[in-house]
């Protein structure tokens, strides 16, 4: 069996990526190992380390359920912020007979004006594959939807609402932000049980979706997802407009006039749907 190490960030879905871990995997039997180093977020005066590798580990989930649609397994990995550090890492770890690493074009990748293939090269010893993909011309081979929510993340008009943007394209994929209520440890905690709840009811409607915890301040938390994600629209859930801190921080308009998306806004009618 063929052990492949992929390094990529947020290529990592791209149509040429997709198209030489399946050449790769028609050769023979392949054990594909997954290796997305981290990225620190832009938005925020403080960087939440949950979250930062929660953004890493969501490309990783999205790209095994990928694979597995393709026959392919595949495990994954969290890796160091710098590229070269974290292949090394996961070469030591895995000792995989060959490297792919996927990049933006050489205009626009810093890891390219790093000289990271040709480093990788000379250290690992062992053939390395480079895979440029330009996200700004091919796009992504699959529809993304941001869903943000917190308090009303296990709302059934959030999910409907989701459930509808994914059937309208053969292959659609959900990420889930969900932004802590502060910054201690219970917070995380807590948006951490409800991003859990909410990716469980989302599978469990047949959905394609991973997700992660976001920053307490609702706008950076989708500011930084769609710096790390590549998303077509974004549905955000609210408590009802009487006791929403984010509907009096204006935070659909202020999201809508950032990102240039559509932004749908979803309200929890009734106490059911608002208590988790």
């Amino acid at each position: 069996m063929k052990t492949v190490l992929v390094v990529a960030n947020e290529t990592l879905g791209g149509r040429p990526l997709l198209a030489k871990i399946k050449e790769l995997a028609a050769q023979q039997e392949l054990r594909l190992v997954i290796c997305v180093p981290r990225t620190n977020p832009r938005q925020g005066n403080i960087i939440y380390d949950e979250a930062v590798f929660d953004a890493a580990q969501v490309r990783i989930d999205l790209a095994r359920k990928i694979m597995r649609e393709e026959g392919i397994d595949a495990i994954g990995e969290v890796g160091d912020p710098d590229p070269y550090t974290a292949t090394m890492d996961a070469i030591a770890e895995h000792d995989p007979d060959e490297i792919v690493i996927s990049t933006y074009p050489a205009a626009s990748s810093g890891w390219l004006r790093r000289d990271l293939i040709e480093r990788i090269g000379e250290a690992a010893q062992r053939p390395v594959d480079h895979v440029v993909v330009d996200l700004d011309q091919e796009g992504l081979p699959f529809g993304v939807t941001l869903g943000v929510a917190n308090r009303t993340a296990a709302s059934p008009t959030f999910l409907e609402a989701l459930r509808a943007r994914a059937s309208d394209v053969e292959r659609h994929v959900i990420i889930f932000v969900v932004p802590q209520e502060g910054g201690h440890g219970v917070a995380a905690r807590q948006a951490r049980a409800r991003l859990t709840q909410v990716i469980d009811r989302a599978r469990a409607a047949g959905l394609i979706c991973a997700g992660m915890i976001g920053d307490p301040d609702p706008y950076n938390a989708v500011m930084n997802a769609v710096q790390f994600f590549r998303v077509d629209d974004i549905v955000i859930s609210t408590l009802p407009a009487t006791r929403s801190g984010w509907l009096r921080a204006d935070l659909i308009e202020r999201v809508r006039r950032a990102t240039n998306k559509p932004v749908e806004h979803v309200e929890a009618t009734d106490s059911a749907e608002a208590v988790a």
